[in-house]
């Protein structure tokens, strides 16, 4: 394939994946997304292969078959409720591969000369350096959303203090390689390696379970700055363009996330906020009243009774898998004419649109499921609330409580409805580590016990009243 020819594709490539980003942006458009995604990608994956400087086609060909086995190996076993975690392994498979590329550019010179050297050397830096942090930070955050390791934010003594010392020490080392060469430079972009990956641990370690939405939208904004890093130390128009797609998606939804949070990036990852699931809350000054608790055929003759019904998912739903009998209830429900409506908080679930994926899945229609903005004025119409395993995102503290670790943060207003009730396995706080007022409100009810488990009596309840 000619040179010209090569850049048609590309760019035909480029626009695609930028198609494929704003499919990506709503439900209704997100297949259509993939697959602009899935031609742009062949597109350039072809392109490369007929490149005139590609030859070792038997190993680029075994690569492709081995990694394609994996990949549909992958998309077949793994739950939709163990998506975060695939999320975060795959960002590390890019970190690795940045590092790995980086080197061996290194390893193999080309004839540049002066500021060009220097520049080509400082590219294979950065690549190198962002790569390494990736590749720790996201195997890490898999640990942490996988359970292998705990949610609690590990705070070391003088932390900032440590990471300060750290990133001056990849400065420095960085200076020290652009002017080496041979067996220097491969030593110091070693040494520089091991550095950069230990930052990467210590600072996801230090991010605590309530933000890892977050921290998996910032690790995929860094796999796409490396890629951009790639594209420049290798002279690919694509792998720049792409990367940089990817790193400011990465980033612009990292900032929705944290304005949703009421919270700065730089809290989020030097803050130290959050701890894991069911940890005992805060001692609280005061009464915080009584736990009301309702049994499943109250809650079936709530539901009989309410016209407007709004139900808000978070995590427990995931860990549950109770998304197909909640499907099965709004079903059921919208057949007796009620108007049942999903709200969605920009956090909830541990990856971004988490818990649209699994109503999705489910077979909820998309025009039922709402972000929490069209619905909080709607609240104090609704009849019945459902809250299905979610926590923090429905703390009124957060709107009345300043001396609250999450005041100012929006939240869903569930509490203005007629009867909220909340499923609930047990009496443990959220990732947030703090009690929820909501909980011991008058109109407020309990329904303890595993989401599925309840949401399956519910159904069984209404179709025998």
């Amino acid at each position: 394939m000619s040179l010209s020819l090569l850049t048609i594709a590309y760019l035909t490539a480029g626009v695609l994946f930028i198609l494929s980003l704003g499919g990506l942006s709503t439900q209704e458009t997100s297949r259509r997304g993939n697959i602009y995604g899935i031609v742009g990608m062949t597109i350039a994956v072809v392109a490369t292969a007929l490149h005139p400087s590609v030859e070792a086609y038997v190993l680029m060909i075994l690569t492709l078959v081995g990694g394609g086995m994996i990949g549909a190996t992958l998309a077949a076993r793994v739950e939709m409720t163990a998506m975060p975690q695939l999320v975060a392994a795959l960002h590390s498979f890019v970190g690795l591969a940045a590092v790995l590329v980086g080197i061996s550019t290194y390893l193999a010179p080309g004839d540049l000369t002066g500021t060009s050297h220097i520049v080509h050397a400082i590219e294979i830096y950065l690549d190198v350096a962002i790569g390494a942090i990736t590749f720790t930070g996201s195997v890490i955050a898999w640990a942490k959303l996988d359970g292998r390791l705990s949610g609690k934010p590990m705070l070391l003594p003088g932390r900032h203090w440590l990471n300060l010392l750290i990133v001056l020490s990849i400065i420095g080392i960085g200076v020290a390689f652009t002017g080496s060469e041979g067996t220097t430079g491969l030593l110091l972009l070693i040494l520089m390696v091991n550095i950069a990956s230990v930052l990467g641990v210590h600072m996801v370690m230090a991010i605590g379970g309530a933000d890892m939405p977050v921290v998996v939208s910032l690790l995929n904004s860094y796999s796409g700055w490396t890629a951009a890093a790639a594209g420049f130390m290798l002279s690919n128009d694509l792998l720049i363009v792409t990367g940089a797609l990817v790193g400011s998606s990465g980033a612009i939804l990292s900032y929705i996330m944290c304005k949703a949070m009421n919270r700065s990036i730089w809290n989020v990852v030097f803050g130290g906020f959050g701890t894991g699931e069911g940890t005992p809350a805060p001692q609280i000054e005061g009464s915080q009243g009584e736990w009301i608790p309702i049994e499943t055929d109250e809650v079936a003759e709530l539901a009989r009774d309410a016209k407007e019904i709004i139900i808000v998912p978070g995590y427990g739903m995931a860990v549950a898998q109770a998304q197909r009998v909640v499907e099965e209830f709004t079903r059921m429900m919208r057949k007796q004419g009620k108007r049942v409506r999903f709200g969605i908080h920009p956090v909830a679930g541990r990856l971004p649109g988490h818990m649209n994926v699994l109503l999705a899945e489910a077979g909820v229609p998309y025009d039922i499921v709402l972000e929490m903005d069209e619905l909080n004025e709607d609240f104090p119409t609704t009849d019945l609330v459902l809250i299905i395993g979610a926590n923090d995102i429905v703390n009124p503290g957060a709107l009345t409580d300043p001396s609250s670790p999450i005041y100012g943060m929006p939240v869903l207003e569930v509490w203005k409805a007629g009867t909220t009730i909340v499923l609930k396995r047990g009496r443990g706080v959220g990732y947030a580590g703090i009690q929820n007022p909501l909980f011991f409100k008058e109109n407020t009810r309990m329904y303890f016990g595993d989401a599925r488990d309840s949401m399956q009596d519910l159904v069984a309840a209404l179709r025998t009243g």
